[in-house]
């Protein structure tokens, strides 16, 4: 998977680059100091992954993401937490904050690695609802799959990846047009790029929902409709 890392802290553009070196699924292509010099890379060349700050003299890396080809993934690289919500709803794959650990690089990786195969892939269609299940034809098959399997449902580019126990699929469809066709009271939308099973949530603070090892951020355009769904009133018990 090729990458280039933009950022316009020289220390951290070689920090991500001793972090990488060693990774053999990544082959970095650049590193940039700036918006401007990686936008006349990529429209010269094919990137599968950018590891992007945020905070930038000029356009911002939140700016920026809007910009870069459809097929490209981000990775936000940043000192600053704040921007985390912000992040995901610019379609952002992950995001790591400064000093960033190798473990922790590793999982954003291999995360990246997997949607980059799937999207790399024929996207399924949604070809039926049906009040238990839906079904979604993929690789010359029919998929059943069972709303209760479900765990979440996350918009990445022009397709959704529902999340199941133990697997993912992706279908070319947003985010809204799936939602519309599930059960409200049952999946709830907790931000720009996700859609929550209510039943699969482990546990939840003011700020996001946690289902198995996933950390799902909560929107605030979505919290209220979520808290009252969720617990019957318009916001938890202060946490």
């Amino acid at each position: 998977m090729n990458c280039i890392i933009v950022d316009d802290e020289p220390l951290a553009r070689e920090g991500m680059l001793l972090l990488l070196q060693d990774i053999g699924n990544v082959t970095v292509k650049g590193c940039f100091n700036g918006v401007k010099k990686a936008r006349e890379f990529l429209n010269e060349n094919e990137v599968d992954l950018i590891f992007l700050d945020i905070e930038m003299p000029g356009i911002n890396g939140l700016d920026f993401a809007l910009s870069v080809p459809r097929e490209t993934l981000i990775i936000f690289t940043t000192a600053y937490s704040q921007y985390a919500l912000k992040s995901y709803e610019v379609e952002a794959i992950d995001y790591l904050v400064k000093p960033i650990e190798k473990d922790r690089l590793l999982s954003a990786i291999e995360k990246a690695l997997t949607y980059h195969n799937l999207l790399k892939g024929k996207g399924g269609e949604m070809e039926g609802v049906e009040n238990e299940y839906m079904l979604v034809k993929s690789d010359r098959r029919y998929h059943k799959i069972l709303f209760t399997d479900i765990r979440y449902i996350e918009g990445l580019k022009d397709y959704v990846v529902i999340h199941l126990d133990e697997s993912k699929m992706v279908t070319a469809m947003n985010l809204k047009t799936i939602h519309s066709n599930l059960n409200t009271k049952q999946f709830v939308r907790v931000s720009k790029s996700y859609v929550v099973n209510l039943s699969h949530i482990d546990s939840f603070d003011n700020h996001t929902v946690y289902i198995k090892s996933a950390e799902i951020p909560v929107g605030d355009v979505y919290r209220k409709d979520f808290f009252e769904l969720y617990l019957g009133r318009s916001q938890p018990d202060k946490l």
